[in-house]
């Protein structure tokens, strides 16, 4: 239909999103079938969702950017109110607000002053000095967090003034963003972003808001560095030599920033970077996460970061000496994203010492780059994951072909056999037993998702049962915490995949029915239950023809016959152990169990009886659990 042409133009030229609907109102003059216009119809709602999500990757690629941008501004550092004005311009443009500016606290007057302003049209409010914990900015300043006000002029959450509340109100502010500007643990400013009108801040304003603060912070960290430097050159001039080594030393840092920064921009790997700065200080180096795990390292050992040192180093902003190794946290303002060691220079000199906290915050840079990616990558293998344990040929809006192609692009040969594995563990927070998943599955060559509130894993494999156990056995140790993995298959293309899934999730449920906790399986581990779990025909029927009589004796007078013959044949059909593990007198038992011979008839203790019988409470016992 022409109407479909003019959304997929609208599409490609980034039309308003209004514009979208005009299609659908213009196709209702060419009297359109129902089924047409239905078809227009979902066609402009996939339009529009196609365009907010271009929206999306559109503000995200200009929040990279301006990260990047601010980097560059950072590694070629000369005018400190240049990269400032930048700084505040780019926190402006990004979070779209009518105005932002940055102050800088004095520790003289213990006040903080307007340093930038990027948007202000009021004289007042640029000149404007704040008291230590009076409004917005000042409580910023005194507190080092950040704080939001959708509304500064009712918010009573903030101590108010007169010069500061009739600043704010020439300038017409209501909604009011800052965060603090650190060097360590020290706070020497805060950046702001406000608009004119009432405004609710997400998260994800406030985090990027943080990350230009953050730059800010090593900008004006930076300057004071280089003026102190310049001052020392002034101070030593009559010493020639001292000057010449601080001059070597000033330019081989900025050198070393040039070169760290222009490494990451150019999408150099974290090995790369490990390389780049052990060349630099001329000694070994190792990059560890926040787990302590090691991610790289050059010219040294295999070794394991201080957990001392980090904290420290974390804790007072600088690198720290340890036992003859230097220790660095890389920090994303007050985020721990892992650390760097360096060896073989105990001795090292101010200037390297200087250089080598700057690789730190490089480091981080890269690192936050690598998550952010990897976030991405996440997402789409997850998306393929639902969609493959949730297909159906039927359904009509994904086929076997699509499927296929978009599982090539990420690794995996859908022709091969796989297996489909349902993880859980009762203690262990799923967050982290998700995050060992993945790493899992990536080694494998698979994915990884949650579903149903289960970590799923589609891993190539023909033996799940083995895979299960080994998993089972590695997760669990590597968690602390049991895990119990149900498996299933092996499986080849989409279309057996949601049944393998099904099967999966059915072995789970089984092993913890029969007390498996922390073991993996796939059915046909489960032994004689799990030729039933894998036929799975009538199970409810089998359960009702050996035990329907005792059950509806239950549910009709509140008796519990059934978990008194279970528990009787579980310990090994003794009277005395049952009513032990019952807390009943023994009468009790004895009375019930006869219950259950006029219910069963007199050969319900038979060998062949109680093994029908053992089999039903088992089965019975799983569809409990499973409802």
């Amino acid at each position: 239909m022409a109407a479909l042409g003019r959304l997929l133009t609208m599409l490609a030229s980034g039309a308003p999103a209004e514009q979208f609907t005009r299609p659908s109102a213009d196709a209702s003059a060419e009297y359109l079938s129902p089924a047409e216009r239905s078809l227009l119809e979902e066609a402009t709602r996939a339009a529009l969702e196609i365009r907010r999500t271009l929206d999306q990757h559109r503000r995200r690629e200009a929040e990279l950017a301006a990260l990047f941008d601010t980097a560059s501004d950072l590694a070629a550092l000369r005018d400190l109110d240049a990269v400032l004005r930048a700084i505040v311009h780019r926190a402006r443009t990004l979070l779209g607000t009518d105005i932002a500016y940055l102050s800088l606290n004095d520790p003289v007057a213990k006040d903080t002053f307007m340093r930038v302003t990027d948007g202000s049209v009021s004289a007042r409010f640029q000149q404007l000095r704040l008291g230590m914990g009076e409004g917005l900015g000042g409580l910023v300043a005194q507190t080092a967090r950040p704080y939001a006000s959708a509304d500064y002029r009712t918010d009573s959450r903030f101590t108010h003034t007169r010069p500061i509340d009739e600043a704010v109100w020439e300038e017409g502010l209501r909604g009011i963003l800052g965060v603090p500007l650190r060097v360590g643990k020290r706070v020497i400013g805060v950046l702001f972003a406000a608009d004119r009108t009432t405004r609710d801040f997400p998260p994800d304003a406030i985090a990027l808001l943080t990350s230009l603060a953050d730059h800010a912070a090593v900008a004006i960290d930076s300057a004071r560095l280089l003026e102190e430097t310049r001052s020392a050159l002034v101070e030593l001039n009559t010493a020639n030599e001292t000057a010449r080594a601080h001059s070597t030393a000033l330019r081989r840092a900025a050198d070393a920033h040039d070169r760290l920064t222009d490494l990451v921009l150019r999408g150099g790997s974290v090995d790369d970077l490990v390389r780049e700065i052990a060349a630099l200080l001329g000694g070994g180096l190792a990059l560890h996460d926040s787990d302590g795990t090691e991610m790289a390292r050059a010219g040294t050992g295999p070794l394991t970061p201080s957990s001392q040192g980090v904290a420290a180093s974390r804790a007072g902003g600088h690198a720290v000496p340890v036992d003859g190794t230097w220790v660095c946290a890389v920090l994303a303002g007050s985020e721990l994203l892992g650390s760097i060691v360096l060896t073989g220079r105990a001795d090292l000199a101010d200037a390297d010492r200087r250089l080598f906290e700057r690789a730190a915050l490089v480091a981080a840079l890269l690192l936050l780059l690598r998550r952010t990616v990897a976030e991405a990558e996440d997402r789409v293998r997850g998306e393929l994951l639902d969609d493959l344990l949730t297909f159906d040929r039927h359904d009509g809006r994904h086929d076997t072909g699509s499927l296929t192609i978009r599982a090539r692009k990420l690794g995996l040969n859908l022709s091969r056999p796989y297996a489909v594995l349902a993880l859980d563990a009762d203690t262990e927070p799923r967050a982290q037993l998700f995050a060992q998943a993945v790493r899992r599955a990536r080694s494998l060559g698979g994915l990884a998702g949650v579903r149903d509130g289960h970590v799923v894993l589609l891993v190539p494999s023909s033996e799940p049962g083995a895979l299960a156990a080994e998993l089972a056995r590695d997760l669990g140790q590597a968690a602390g915490a049991p895990v119990t993995v149900g498996s299933a298959g092996p499986s080849t293309g989409p279309g057996q995949l949601p049944g393998t899934y099904a099967e999966a999730r059915r072995c789970l449920d089984a092993l913890h029915a029969l007390g498996r906790t922390g073991d993996g399986a796939d059915i046909a581990g489960l032994g004689f239950l799990g030729v039933l779990l894998g036929d799975r025909s009538d199970l409810n029927g089998f359960v009702e023809r050996f035990l329907g009589p005792v059950l509806a004796y239950d549910r009709q007078r509140g008796t519990e016959l059934a978990h008194t013959l279970d528990a009787y044949y579980t310990y090994g059909a003794s009277l005395s152990k049952a009513k032990d593990a019952l807390h009943v007198h023994v009468n009790t038992v004895v009375q019930r169990l006869d219950r259950v011979a006029q219910l069963l008839g007199p050969d319900w203790n038979s060998p062949t009886r109680a093994l029908e019988l053992q089999l039903a409470l088992r089965l019975h016992r799983l569809s409990s659990r499973s409802h």
